[in-house]
């Protein structure tokens, strides 16, 4: 509870910040300076998304992916003048379980793959939208919402893990990256004590000039894994390994990053959950680069027998047992000499 509220006094002290500096500018510098700075800083990225789109070498793309369970996602770029228009019929209908998104993460994923686009370090704004037309027909990226609470569609896994799918999807719409590990494994476990969470770093994908790197978070993440000496004080689990696993990531012309191996022994029993992507097929690579490897998840009881875990599954986890995870390697940009 004291860690919760922590987090909430640090989040609410943040805006804070953010209101008192806003109010000191506008004191210092009058509001009517102020205001035309920001409608500058506007039109400036409205300015610079056009000038981008209008350059980019692919006016038209098209990309097509699944998530583990064969949901479909789907987008469709044209350009028209000044505009782009990015279409998402085609994806999959409400989700019975947790991976529904909303319009809200899925213009948080437009603006990041523009940021991209860019290649300029311009402050984020929604000026980048003005010439975006953003196509959401009703379903899983943008589900209905009754006003009875227990008709809802569930939320959760459309931010974590639908968001790192779709910028892939519209990474490869654009042939801007190979696809990284799609995932932020998360995993979850805890008892009437305690609970914890964490996310854990992939392969990143690879580009026209760069390798893919090792074992980071990318995309659309903002998480920092807890360290080993802090985890294994306050919770019943020992660390066993955590370290890079060579030859996950897609090879070629620029090689994907490599994904991790996680082993965590647990002391208490608890109730353990995975929320997580690419176990049923790799990161897709681009230009003839070979795909990253998917991930895997395992429980190896204490008697030595062993539990597959799927993409979304939960267990229950006694003392003595071992958790294994491997995640996914990002894909490979180009094929290698020999290979074309």
């Amino acid at each position: 509870m004291a860690e919760n509220l922590a987090d909430l006094n640090a989040a609410l002290a943040a805006n804070k910040k953010g209101a008192y500096d806003l109010l000191d500018l506008a004191e210092n510098h009058g509001i009517e300076k102020l205001t035309r700075f920001m409608r500058l800083l506007k039109e400036h990225a409205t300015h610079k998304t056009i000038e981008t789109i209008q350059n980019y070498p692919i006016q038209n793309g098209h990309a097509r992916e699944f998530l583990d369970d064969g949901t479909p996602l789907e987008v469709k770029l044209t350009h028209r003048k000044d505009t782009l228009v990015i279409d998402f019929t085609g994806t999959g209908g409400v989700h019975p379980g947790n991976l529904n998104a909303n319009p809200a993460i899925v213009h948080s994923v437009v603006m990041y793959v523009l940021r991209l686009l860019l290649k300029e370090e311009i402050p984020l704004n929604d000026g980048m939208l003005e010439p975006i037309e953003v196509i959401l027909p009703e379903g899983m990226l943008n589900p209905p919402f009754p006003d009875d609470p227990f008709e809802c569609p569930a939320l959760v896994g459309g931010n974590v893990e639908v968001s790192q799918r779709l910028t892939d999807t519209l990474l490869k719409a654009l042939k801007l990256q190979a696809a990284s590990q799609g995932t932020m494994n998360n995993i979850l476990f805890g008892n009437d004590n305690f609970g914890y969470y964490e996310t854990i770093c992939g392969g990143c994908g690879a580009g026209p000039d760069f390798h893919g790197a090792d074992a980071v978070h990318h995309h659309m993440t903002n998480t920092r894994i807890t360290d080993p000496e802090i985890m294994e004080y306050r919770y019943p689990v020992h660390l066993e390994r955590f370290e890079i696993q060579p030859g996950t990531g897609g090879k070629g012309q620029h090689n994907g990053g490599n994904g991790v191996l996680r082993e965590i022994r647990f002391l208490e029993k608890v109730e353990l959950s995975v929320l997580t992507q690419r176990r049923r097929s790799g990161p897709y690579g681009l230009e003839g680069g070979e795909d990253g490897k998917p991930g895997n998840q395992k429980v190896i009881r204490a008697n030595g027998t062993e539990t597959i875990l799927d993409s979304i599954s939960s267990t229950v986890i006694d003392p003595g047992d071992l958790l294994v995870i491997e995640t996914p390697g990002g894909g490979a940009w180009g094929a290698t000499k020999g290979n074309v």
